[in-house]
């Protein structure tokens, strides 16, 4: 996959680390590459495991990108917003094994993911989109409406509230927190059951459930990006 992600397939699960080596930032070569290894896990049947490095899962899209002009940053936007309806359509369970931070777009992901494993410690998981200056894209609106708990959307949306691990459990951003050595043997095992499913009857529920939510989804990413 590249220096950014790596990939791994082993008895129908699939795993796919992000490390850039910093902070994870979703630049266009990083989803690009995220992409790829998606690519070859629906080509394997896999249910997925996307995982971060020790400390952060995402810590959101590329700054520096925003200080490039606005063609590449929409261009950026676009791609991430493509991701996250990929993630929430894909046809095989996808877990998230959410190793630190999850910040902005990494809470995008978060919530296009079908199920979610944090961990312990000094960590915030959220939307800062309002609190560093920026609107949260429309797109994000759109997944946010769909996987947050009703109470928990304005909050985390229009005020940025952010949340530990813990806490970010009773919004809607993670499913269960574990301790960090016990992460990806859980992910494993959560894999390792979801494997016995169905998995036509598991793509086609999930668009049946999903349906309205990734109409409204991709109605926002034509309005916002054509």
């Amino acid at each position: 996959m590249g220096e950014r992600v790596s990939y791994e397939h082993s008895d129908g699960i699939s795993t796919i680390t992000m490390d850039d080596g910093k902070a994870n930032a979703m630049s266009v070569p990083m989803m690009q590459a995220i992409n790829a290894a998606l690519d070859q896990a629906e080509e394997q049947g896999a249910v997925t495991i996307l995982t971060g490095r020790d400390g952060i899962f995402s810590a959101g899209f590329d700054l520096a990108v925003f200080k490039q002009g606005m063609e590449p940053l929409m261009e950026m936007l676009r791609v991430g917003a493509r991701l996250t309806e990929r993630l929430l359509s894909f046809p095989f369970p996808v877990i998230a094994a959410c190793s630190g931070h999850g910040i902005a777009m990494g809470s995008f992901l978060l919530m296009s993911t079908d199920v979610r494993i944090g961990v312990e410690g000094p960590f915030r998981i959220g939307m800062n989109e309002v609190a560093i200056g920026m609107t949260l894209p429309y797109f994000a609106v759109e997944i946010a409406r769909h996987r947050l708990a009703p109470t928990f959307f304005d909050r985390a949306a229009i005020l940025a509230e952010m949340y530990s691990p813990q806490e970010a459990i009773t919004p809607g951003f993670l499913d269960r927190v574990v301790s960090p050595d016990q992460l990806l043997s859980t992910a494993r095992e959560t894999a390792a059951a979801l494997a016995k499913l169905d998995m036509p009857a598991h793509a086609a529920t999930k668009l049946r459930v999903r349906g309205a939510a990734l109409e409204a989804l991709r109605q926002a990413i034509t309005s916002e990006f054509g």
